[in-house]
């Protein structure tokens, strides 16, 4: 396809004053007259920058669709290591509240120990009381007994012996409140 002088014109004046030439499949239907060197020039040129701007915009495109792959593959790795996390996460909240219910076991455990414990000291401590209460009545009665079968004078024993019997309940007395104030204390404060 030839075009007249004045597109020819137009169009050479266009690339000379704004360096804007024509682009695409049109440029190989157009035909330069044989004798016009300086429209076969523009024409060449205009398909090598057309050809080169072709080719800039697929190394473009190649480079876009690159990085699109790899952020597509950077996202994939992102939603794998957050399903990762999300999963280590709920392990680790179960973990969390294995070893709570384990520390409440053990501190269980351990209070009943110490209760336990506390019994046996009050049942020893009971049981001690009681020994000693009885040893110094029975000790008690046998020399009064022994005063009285041998005819001497029971008096200061006799006394003696009711006093000693007195002081003893009162201090069995003694001994169980304050047995029983401290469990009931200790009741009170686990409670």
């Amino acid at each position: 396809m030839k075009v007249d002088k004045s597109v020819r014109d137009f169009l050479l004046e266009i690339q000379k004053k704004k360096r804007i030439s024509l682009e695409g499949n049109i440029l190989k239907m157009i035909e330069a007259e044989d004798s016009d060197e300086e429209f076969k020039t523009y024409i060449s040129s205009s398909l090598e920058k057309d050809k080169e701007g072709r080719r800039k915009r697929l190394e473009v495109t190649k480079q876009v669709q690159m990085r699109n792959k790899e952020l597509q593959e950077s996202e994939e790795e992102n939603i794998r290591i957050n399903e990762e996390l999300k999963v280590a996460l709920s392990e680790a909240e179960e973990a969390k509240h294995e070893a709570l219910q384990a520390k409440d076991a053990a501190i269980n455990d351990l209070d009943v120990i110490q209760k336990k414990s506390q019994f046996e000291l009050i049942g020893t401590i009971v049981k001690v009381a009681l020994v000693v209460i009885m040893s110094v009545g029975v000790i008690t009665t046998i020399m009064y007994g022994i005063a009285m079968a041998t005819g001497k004078d029971t008096q200061i024993i006799g006394s003696t012996w009711s006093n000693m019997f007195g002081i003893l309940l009162t201090n069995a007395f003694s001994i169980v409140g304050t047995i029983m104030g401290v469990k009931y204390a200790s009741e009170n404060k686990s409670n």
